[in-house]
């Protein structure tokens, strides 16, 4: 029996576990890093230890801290979540050795699919269809190019131990292979300590479904269903969906067997999932990730069981709670990845503290089917170190339309500030008409991106409307009776008028006895507003229009019906000026130096890449903004850096 578990973990995933750990009366152990000594998964937990720097790597990824934790706490068993060691097959035997038992699949388990291209063999032997590529140990660049050229371009580079398109590059030409190939490989080694890649064939139009399964100690192995995961931006999932639609119950059949002759071939135990290319009615299996995956929510609302539980179960040596003709699928599921990036700037991350952070949920909104998964609250912060996920929201419906509104309604209910989210371009996403007729691969967020980032004009004015009434209270709320500290102030025989101080637009007030107007665009708004605390009822024009906001010295946010603006202030307006110099390279985040590409002195071409930094497990190459020479860096590999720090500089030839 399992009485004290150590969640090796952090975030959302530690929250989520400790969550089924406490209804199940275990009780649980947290690790933090120097970035997370606040953390709301350090609060929740019953006891919590440090294990070192922010950095991952010398925290989370560090087994052996880890192990001398779970010694030191008095725990029986660790899981691992999901990401982090929960495939490292070393800390799986490590936990063994300690007679601790390790919340997933046996090492070996995880070592077969751990590996992309051994997993490759095994499934094949499991009669199971696979893309071609190459999946052997030579990681010689000069042989993987060839490789690559006989399995013909566009091919794809994935870490062989990797996963959430962390270390995954897709190359077109055998010209751009080896600079793909490099970042590839840092990436691979900077998220999972390994830098080994495998190469495959790119298929260019497939959908993403994959097949939970599960298996106990008995021989039992059965899947719960299946899961569409097509939406994707950079190889990463942004809204899944169960079950997948479209699929008939001759197709759904065949994938979940084929799902379980993968498990069974290597002798698998406890929560795993096999991920398929669907290319019509044709599928190809891509990988078998070997642990519980961040969208499982989707699974456990459409089968009624919570699969952490299950989990927990099978590593106490229980058989599976159902067989397979006991699983039934009720509903319909989404699962939207509410992150902290700025979707218009290339899903750029973000990071800062959140200075606002309201969601709907079962016990405050009239969202019934709401859930949410998240491992922060208002004033957490969201570090440059790690994974910028900031919530799951999660709806279950009657049927897929059901649910879809469900998720479109919740989303606007979402209200973030503090950094950049996608929360408008997931509202935007979830009601495009091509999706709500369902996704048809996984290039259509890529081949949608312009209309799905596009401003709407007319709810940026809106907003902007919002923001001046938002003004107009802070600075008429005050203590002092003089008129001189009004916007009210008496004017004899005409109507007041001022302006504001917003960075990026024109506007104007006017107003006279208690009517008030606002101009912007030569079009003008009659305007009236009430608040309660961040909460904002606009009637602009005689619409009644209801918001959030949050108001500080550089800028006011606004969030209304799914969309977010923020609009500077003019008091901050010389940040905006520092960062249009045009000949230098500033951080477009907080993040680390990993490589500078060029040398002082080198002459380089508009476009050339320069300097490489890593934030969030992710890198991002700045370029020269002109033809120069570049002069000087600021900042040498490895160190960190914040957002507008200038990197390197490059005078203009």
């Amino acid at each position: 029996m399992i009485n004290k578990l150590l969640i090796a973990n952090r975030g959302e995933i530690a929250c989520r576990i400790i969550k089924t750990a406490r209804r199940l009366g275990i009780k649980t152990v947290a690790v933090y890093s120097d970035a997370d000594i606040h953390a709301e998964h350090v609060k929740a937990a019953d006891e919590a230890y440090h294990i070192g720097a922010a950095p991952s790597r010398e925290s989370y990824l560090d087994g052996d801290k880890i192990i001398n934790v779970a010694l030191k706490a008095g725990v029986n068993a660790i899981h691992p979540g999901y990401g982090f060691l929960s495939e490292n097959t070393h800390f799986a035997d490590k936990c063994e050795q300690n007679n601790i038992i390790f919340i997933g699949p046996s090492s070996e388990a995880i070592n077969a699919m751990g590996s992309k291209s051994r997993s490759k063999e095994l499934i094949f032997e499991a009669n199971v269809p696979l893309v071609p590529g190459y999946y052997g140990e030579n990681q010689d660049p000069a042989f993987l190019l060839t490789e690559a050229e006989k399995v013909g371009f566009p091919v794809l580079i994935k870490a062989t131990y990797g996963g959430g398109g962390k270390g995954m590059r897709v190359v077109r030409d055998s010209a751009s292979f080896n600079k793909e190939l490099e970042g590839a490989k840092r990436e691979a080694l900077a998220g999972f300590g390994n830098d080994k890649v495998l190469i495959e064939r790119y298929v260019e139009a497939p959908r993403h479904v994959e097949v939970q399964v599960f298996a106990d100690n008995f021989g039992n192995c059965i899947y719960l269903g299946d899961r569409d995961c097509t939406l994707q931006r950079r190889h990463q999932k942004v809204i899944e969906e169960a079950p997948a639609p479209g699929l008939s119950a001759e197709l759904r059949k065949e994938m979940g067997e084929a799902a379980v002759r993968c498990a069974k071939k290597i002798n698998y135990k406890g929560a795993g999932t096999v991920e398929f290319l669907l290319c019509g009615d044709e599928f190809f299996f891509m990988e078998m990730n070997t642990r519980l995956q961040v969208e499982h929510p989707v699974t456990e609302c459409v089968v009624g069981q919570d699969l952490v539980e299950w989990q927990l179960a099978v590593a106490s040596n229980e058989p599976l709670p159902l067989e397979q003709d006991q699983v039934v699928i009720s509903g319909h599921a989404f699962e939207a990845r509410i992150y902290a990036e700025e979707p218009s700037d290339d899903f750029m991350p973000s990071s800062g503290l959140l200075s606002l952070f309201d969601m709907p949920n079962e016990h405050t909104s009239d969202l019934s089917a709401v859930r949410i998964d998240t491992g922060v609250i208002e004033g957490s912060e969201i570090s440059a170190f790690y994974d910028p996920m900031i919530a799951k929201l999660i709806v279950h419906g009657a049927n897929r339309n059901v649910a879809l509104r469900q998720l479109s309604l919740a989303l606007e209910k979402t209200a973030i500030s503090g950094v950049a989210t996608n929360v408008s371009f997931l509202h935007t996403l979830a009601n495009h008409p091509s999706f709500i007729e369902s996704p048809t691969s996984t290039h259509f967020i890529d081949d949608h991106i312009s209309e799905l980032t596009q401003k709407d004009e007319q709810e940026q004015t809106l907003q902007l409307i919002m923001a001046a009434l938002v003004y107009i209270n802070a600075n008429t709320c005050q203590t002092s009776t003089s008129p001189w500290n009004t916007l009210t102030a008496f004017s004899l025989n005409a109507s007041n008028h001022y302006t504001f101080p917003f960075v990026d637009f024109d506007l104007e007030c006017q107003r006279n006895n208690d009517a008030m107007t606002l101009v912007y665009d030569t079009e003008h708004f009659a305007v009236n507003a009430d608040f309660n605390g961040n909460n904002l009822t606009a009637f602009i024009n005689g619409e009644k229009h209801t918001a959030k906001f949050v108001l500080d010295e550089q800028s006011i946010a606004i969030m209304h019906s799914g969309n977010t603006h923020q609009f500077a202030l003019k008091s901050k307006h010389y940040v905006a000026e520092k960062q249009n110099d045009g000949n230098s390279l500033q951080a477009p985040l907080n993040g680390t130096v990993v490589k500078q590409v060029a040398s002082v002195g080198d002459n380089l071409k508009q476009g050339d890449a320069v300097i490489i930094i890593e934030a969030m497990k992710m890198e991002y190459t700045l370029t020269a903004p002109f033809d120069g020479q570049l002069s000087q860096f600021y900042f040498a590999e490895g160190d960190l850096v914040s957002h507008g720090d200038l990197l390197a500089k490059v005078e203009e030839a």
